[in-house]
């Protein structure tokens, strides 16, 4: 290696010492009493805020070296979102919950604690805020849109959305009529889950009908699918495809479109 490759090797190195600085678990101030911890990533360069809301009990892992350690397909992509551009806060449960089921998600309780991270994040950044939820998080993404989206947020982005109709809060059961913020809906059409069966994601497409832009995707790919189906480690966790997932989601943020 020469003198010039070894300097611009040092550059870069340092440079994305620099980006990666201020990574952070926050634990903000929700309620009385209440704390709920959010991996913060910010970046110089970005151009929004997206709010990581992972499915199943809503935690983000036990911190390894002061990062997330949970297997969640948005959890284990944060950097691809940083990598495209965006400023990155993965939000975990409430420190007054040991599980954020399906009532939880829909909770007043809950919509303040989201509320309350956006109003932090458009703070500390001035950027627009969105909200990217998988599984049992497009529960809490819808319902917060609709509870304070409209005047709040730049948008929401489910992904392997709860469509099972007996499940309390499921995508489709709730008020998508009253969403007027643009929606992207992403589904795996080999996801085997049981509540996110792919034949009835289009059912949130026709309910959001005042949405601005509204659009869904159905990818397919991905490889070496494992374990149960509505886990991680399967389609719907978008298992090998989990960069091509995410620049599908933060292409659409930059640039919203029905088409």
């Amino acid at each position: 290696m020469n003198v010039k490759q070894l300097f611009c090797l040092t550059v870069a190195v340092l440079l994305s010492m620099t980006a990666n600085a201020a990574d952070q678990i926050i634990r903000l101030d929700t309620r009385d009493g209440v704390k709920v911890p959010v991996y913060y990533m910010k970046r110089d360069a970005a151009t929004a805020t997206v709010i990581l809301l992972p499915g199943g009990a809503g935690g983000f892992g036990a911190p390894v070296d002061g990062k997330p350690s949970g297997n969640n397909f948005l959890v284990r992509s944060r950097d691809y979102f940083a990598d495209a551009g965006l400023n990155v806060a993965v939000m975990s449960r409430a420190s007054d919950k040991t599980d954020l089921d399906y009532p939880d998600r829909i909770a007043p309780e809950h919509m303040v604690d989201i509320q309350k991270l956006v109003a932090y994040l458009k703070a500390d950044a001035g950027l627009p805020v969105w909200l990217v939820g998988t599984s049992r998080g497009t529960v809490s993404a819808t319902a917060a849109a609709i509870a304070f989206g409209n005047a709040e947020l730049a948008g929401i982005v489910l992904t392997s959305s709860v469509v099972e109709y007996k499940k309390v809060g499921a995508v489709p059961t709730q008020d998508l009529a009253a969403i007027k913020i643009p929606v992207l809906v992403v589904h795996h059409e080999n996801d085997a889950c049981r509540l996110c069966k792919p034949y009835e994601v289009p059912a949130i497409i026709k309910g959001v009908k005042n949405a601005p832009f509204k659009k869904l995707v159905m990818v397919k790919g991905g490889s070496n699918p494992t374990g149960d189906p509505c886990e991680s480690f399967h389609y719907h966790g978008y298992i090998g495809m989990e960069q091509e997932a995410v620049g599908i989601i933060a292409n659409w943020i930059k640039h919203p479109t029905s088409e």
